[in-house]
């Protein structure tokens, strides 16, 4: 069994309409945007992160924003909700607040015995809000939102899978635990970990296929301390008969993946070197960065991509 992963990283999500992303995450839910970069593998297309003041692992979310996607469809072998920590008693003022914004899908509801609230996205992408006590984390201060309600970091992603059985055993490999079930739900807990350390597994037998697109979760990452602890992972899911990639550099942690057997996509990224390498800290996702082989491209690729806020 693995030890050196701390819980999640970051969620990493498709969306059709880059402006609306941003306004939903900066705006609606009073995130930081702690970078503003483009895709490695389609320069064209921006790669925004959102998350507390410091980008710390465990409450980075990030987009690619692909104009013209089609919208994802639900079903068996993806990442259904990426559900955030907030503090007891927050849900009120979130059900109002999101209410008033016109957030769609907003259903109040109980899972594990903690209250929740579910929401979707600008794509229908699916969402929750659970009140988690005890949470020491420290949020990022946005206008009309009290520290009291505002949002900690990731609390948990749920998989939904045709079998959850190996992906189970995959996470107990990691380092993981079962917490708890309810229904057709089963909780594993990463023991110490970083606050995101819940993964819910939810089995849905007849289900269709998921399609990626808009509203989509394109991959979901595990925090490691840094390299060296990556290679030991590395080493061991190799060993296990994955097909991992090599240790990749994202520019803001160091990054590897691989598919599970249920379909989803898996990174373990470190949390070094962090979003402050290329920014002042006072001054996170206010300028277009790009990594270092497309720099030449500037010009271009500032005229492709939309203005942001």
């Amino acid at each position: 069994m693995l030890t050196a992963i701390e819980g999640l990283h970051h969620v990493t999500s498709m969306a059709a309409d880059a402006r609306a992303t941003d306004a939903f995450f900066t705006r609606t839910l009073g995130l930081r945007r702690v970078k503003k970069t483009v895709n490695f593998d389609a320069p064209d297309v921006y790669h925004l992160y959102y998350a507390d003041g410091a980008g710390t692992p465990g409450s980075v979310m990030t987009y690619f924003p692909f104009p013209h996607i089609a919208r994802r469809r639900r079903g068996a072998g993806e990442v259904a909700t990426t559900a955030y920590a907030v503090p007891p008693g927050a849900l009120p003022f979130w059900a109002e607040r999101l209410a008033r914004e016109g957030v769609e899908g907003l259903a109040s509801g109980e899972r594990f015995g903690e209250p929740v609230l579910a929401f979707e996205g600008p794509d229908g992408d699916e969402f929750a809000l659970v009140e988690t006590p005890g949470d020491a984390r420290t949020p990022w201060q946005a206008d009309g939102i009290p520290e009291d309600a505002a949002i900690r970091g990731f609390h948990s992603v749920a998989l939904r899978l045709k079998d959850a059985t190996p992906e189970a055993e995959l996470l107990r490999f990691m380092g993981y635990e079962e917490a708890a079930r309810d229904g057709t739900v089963t909780r594993l807990v990463r023991a110490g970990g970083n606050g995101a350390h819940r993964i819910d597994l939810e089995s849905v037998a007849g289900a269709p296929p998921a399609r990626l697109g808009a509203g989509s979760v394109h991959h979901i990452a595990f925090a490691v301390p840094d390299r060296d602890a990556q290679a030991e992972v590395r080493r061991a899911i190799a060993a296990e008969g994955f097909n991992v990639t090599p240790q990749i550099d994202r520019d803001y942690f160091w990054a590897i993946y691989f598919r599970t057997p249920g379909g989803v996509l898996f990174e373990v990224a470190t949390d070094e070197p962090g979003f402050a390498r290329d920014e002042d800290p006072a001054h996170l996702g206010e300028a277009l960065k790009l990594p270092a082989q497309h720099a030449h491209l500037r010009e271009r690729i500032e005229r492709q991509l939309v203005p942001l806020d």
